[in-house]
């Protein structure tokens, strides 16, 4: 029995043709660089695939664990999302997305809106400095919360705690994000605060918060006082005392009541700035007028720093240098020892008093 081969016409032909053509169309070819909307079609800590009109689903390539865990928790599989392609195809035959840029966009404007609106939002501390804490969102975005922007009644957070904090500033461009668990004055509500105080005014203040560089102080509020709002001033660690001071917490305890003199009102920051040390007059000033320039007065030494000699005057709260290349080749001075010296010059830049030895003869090479 002879075999028989269907034939095909050309109606048939042209029918097939067509569909071949129509089923290739359903098809996009992806490239590189660019932006498409995908369908995410499985979702898994080590694999994530989305269907981007290709031939094949995309695999999603995310190296940072934070991005996938940010995937993981914000979608679930079937949600549309943007992804920018990588690689049209690579050796699997599969293209290469990421989600990056399109979890940035949604944080970012997540920031913008809750920013407009004074909402708070979740943060976690990751690491700490003397300025603040580096902190990260829920989202995947990074920012920083400045020690003077930590709620009063906190004196400090642990790496791994979370806490509550409104956005106070953003800077996608440089990528900067600015956290504040205070409540943020407007220029109006500064202004208006501040006209119930004055620059010169000694008040009653309450220590809120200590840092290494100085105290934050919460400002008594006024009797006839309408606004609802606080002010909150800031006392640099070199206002705090005439003498030097090293470490603040020896001196303040945070609920503390301290009284200190209004030096300056910021609109700009919108910060307020103390003293505690302008209470008192500057000793130095005092010394200045008390020994003349060419006087002798007796000194104690109190250290000795890089050959210098470091001395101090008493109860009269100030301190001498005599510097190395005063010191008479074959004098030596030890801590505690009592000197006669000569107030040689002063340094009202630096606050320093400039001392120079008591030679009853010039030795041979002294200057």
């Amino acid at each position: 029995m002879t075999k028989h081969t269907p034939q095909i016409n050309s109606n048939q032909s042209s029918a097939m043709a067509q569909l071949l053509a129509k089923h290739q169309n359903k098809f996009i070819t992806l490239k590189k660089g660019e932006s498409v909307k995908a369908k995410l079609t499985k979702l898994t800590p080590n694999e994530i695939l989305v269907d981007a009109g290709a031939k094949t689903e995309a695999v999603v390539l995310e190296r940072d664990k934070r991005i996938i865990q940010t995937i993981m928790q914000q979608f679930k599989v079937g949600d549309t999302v943007e992804v920018n392609v990588l690689n049209p195809e690579s050796e699997s035959g599969q293209a290469v997305v990421s989600l990056r840029r399109y979890l940035g966009n949604m944080a970012w404007g997540k920031l913008e809106d809750l920013q407009k609106k004074s909402d708070q939002l979740e943060i976690t501390v990751k690491d700490s400095s003397k300025a603040g804490y580096v902190v990260d969102t829920a989202f995947g975005v990074s920012g920083f919360l400045p020690q003077s922007h930590v709620s009063y009644s906190q004196e400090g957070l642990n790496v791994g705690q979370t806490v509550k904090a409104r956005v106070l500033e953003l800077n996608r461009p440089d990528n900067k994000v600015i956290f504040s668990q205070k409540q943020s004055l407007s220029v109006e509500e500064f202004a208006a605060l501040s006209k119930q105080y004055k620059v010169g005014e000694a008040l009653k203040v309450t220590v809120t918060t200590i840092t290494p560089f100085g105290i934050y102080v919460a400002l008594p509020k006024k009797k006839d006082a309408k606004e609802e709002n606080e002010l909150e001033g800031f006392i640099h660690i070199s206002e705090t005392s005439w003498e030097k001071v090293s470490d603040l917490n020896e001196l303040f305890t945070p609920g503390q009541e301290i009284e200190a003199v209004l030096t300056r009102f910021d609109s700009e920051t919108r910060r307020v700035s103390l003293s505690i040390k302008r209470l008192t007059a500057d000793p130095f000033e005092i010394f200045m007028e008390k020994y003349p320039v060419d006087t002798k007065v007796k000194g104690t030494v109190i250290a000795i720093e890089d050959g210098d000699v470091i001395f101090s005057f008493g109860t009269d709260g100030a301190e001498g240098v005599l510097r190395k290349d005063k010191i008479p080749p074959t004098t030596k001075y030890t801590e505690g020892q009592e000197v006669n010296v000569t107030i040689a010059d002063y340094d009202k830049r630096k606050h320093r008093i400039l001392v120079s030895p008591v030679l009853l003869e010039k030795p041979m090479g002294y200057r």
